[in-house]
Order: C-alpha cells, then structure tokens, then sequence
C-alpha cells in the first residue's frame, strides 16, 4: 500500500477541510444524506448479523463496510466534518471563517439526519410488512437499544449524563481516526484497512455516534420503542453531538495538526554532547 507519511497527511486533512468549507450547498446537502443513508444501511446490517449469530463482536466487525463504503465514493458524516472543516479556519485559509466551519456542520447535520431518517422509515416498512404486523426480531432489537440508550442514561442523572457525553468523545476519537484513515493510503486496499480499524472499535465498544444514532432511535420509535421523542434528543443525540466534536477535534484534528503542520522547535544538542559524538566519530579516536 501507498502510505503517506503523517506530515503529508495533516496537510491534506486542511485541504479537505477547506474543500468542504466552499463547497456548494446541493452537493454539501447530497453528499451528507447519501453518507447517512449508507452508514444507516450498514447499522441495520451489523444490527441484523448480531441477532441471528448471537455475537456482537460479529456485528462489529462487519459494520464498517459502509464507512468504508460512503468515504471512497466522497460522502460526509458530521463526525467526519468536526475535524477536517475547524483545520481550514485554524490554518488560516484565505476566505475560510467560522461562519463557513458552521454552515458546514449544519448542512452536513441536516443532510445526515435526512438520510438516516430515510433508512429507517424504509426499513420500518420491511420489518413491519408495512405496519402490518409487529416488528420482527431486528426490529424489536432495534427498539430496544433505543430504550437502553436513552432511559438507561437518564435512571442516572447527571453521571448518566457525563457518561453518555464521554461515550460521544471516545467514539469519534476513533471514528474520525477512520476518516483520517480514507487519507492514509493513496489504493483502495490501503484506505479500507486503515479506516475499518478504528470504526470496528468504536462499535465493538458500543460509543456512542450521533449519525448511526440518528437511524437507530427513529427506528425506535416508529417501531414502537419505550421512549420519546424529548428522550432521544436530550438523553441522546444532543450530548452524543456534543461529545462526537470534542472527541474528533481534540484527539485527533487538533492534536494531529499540532505536532505535524505546527510543530514546536526541536531541542538543541548539548555542546558536550556535539563534542562527544564528533570524537566518536572522528578515525583518530
């Protein structure tokens, strides 16, 4: 595989993040609801292989063929956005303000959550026979975990909620790793390894990701899951929105930029040491 190099790497992570900035609204708004739609597919998937193996682990190493998927054909998921998009204004871009990083983010947010929504009304319809008949076993599945993640966080209070907002941190730490991962290797084998890695993780540990949250507790409540609306919104997804910024810009945007595109003077040599190690070189000594 073709790797580029991590100080390579930040540089062209500041120019997606700049092509996203001043991309159109159609294409920024396209781009967003086909990446949901296809991370939603993917979860149904991973959500699916779970119930009829009875391992988790099973779901989670299958789930990240659609993140694989989305990021080679160019689709966008805000937890992808919080990162690249904040590097172009930090880096000084010309034209790139925070007003632009913002329109970003809620374009992309909007679009996520169209294509999510999509998903999950068209596969309601699948396990339902049309709203038919009662949901059947991934649909009840799906329903659940909707309950446990929104109720389950509020029994607790306030740490439920501290948890939640952690859960959304560590999950975009490593989901936008993956994203970074799509800019790795320049062939096709060389991203897909590099981004299932971090995304197989992240699922496996069941972090919590605003995107695949915005399929799995509509589906919820159209197949009638235990909560409500307010519940998903203030025990989920706004928290989980919170954490997934915080998570993706520090410990990796930031961080990467940081040590790689501004990286601090490097530490000079001792004069005793210079004097030592040109001794040790010199064919007299």
């Amino acid at each position: 595989m073709t790797y580029v190099k991590p100080p390579e790497l930040i540089t062209a992570m500041v120019d997606a993040g700049e092509s996203k900035i001043f991309m159109s609204t159609r294409d920024t708004l396209i781009r967003a609801y086909m990446a949901g739609a296809i991370l939603a597919l993917a979860a149904v998937f991973a959500v699916t292989m779970t119930v009829q193996t009875g391992h988790a682990i099973i779901g989670a190493l299958l789930f990240p063929v659609g993140f694989c998927m989305l990021y080679l054909l160019g689709y966008d998921l805000l937890t992808g956005v919080f990162v690249l998009a904040p590097l172009a204004w930090i880096d000084r871009r010309p034209g790139v303000t925070l007003v632009g990083v913002l329109r970003n983010w809620g374009l992309v947010f909007v679009g996520n959550f169209a294509g999510a929504f999509t998903v999950a009304v068209l596969m309601a319809i699948v396990f339902t026979y049309g709203f038919s008949t009662a949901p059947n076993e991934v649909g009840q599945a799906i329903g659940h975990i909707g309950e446990g993640r929104t109720l389950g966080y509020a029994e607790h209070g306030l740490p439920g909620m501290l948890t939640l907002f952690v859960r959304g941190v560590l999950c975009n730490w490593m989901v936008s790793t993956g994203v970074v991962g799509a800019l790795l290797a320049k062939d096709v084998t060389g991203k897909v390894i590099a981004m299932w890695m971090p995304v197989m993780l992240f699922f496996a540990m069941t972090f919590e990701h605003s995107v695949v949250n915005m399929f799995l507790f509509p589906s919820g409540l159209l197949l009638g899951g235990n909560f409500t609306l307010l519940d998903y919104l203030v025990w989920n997804e706004i928290p989980t929105v919170a954490g997934n910024l915080v998570g993706g810009l520090a410990f990796t945007g930031l961080a990467m930029y940081a040590t790689h595109l501004r990286t601090a003077p490097k530490r000079t040599v001792p004069a005793a040491r210079k004097r030592a190690v040109k001794a040790t070189a010199s064919p007299t000594a």
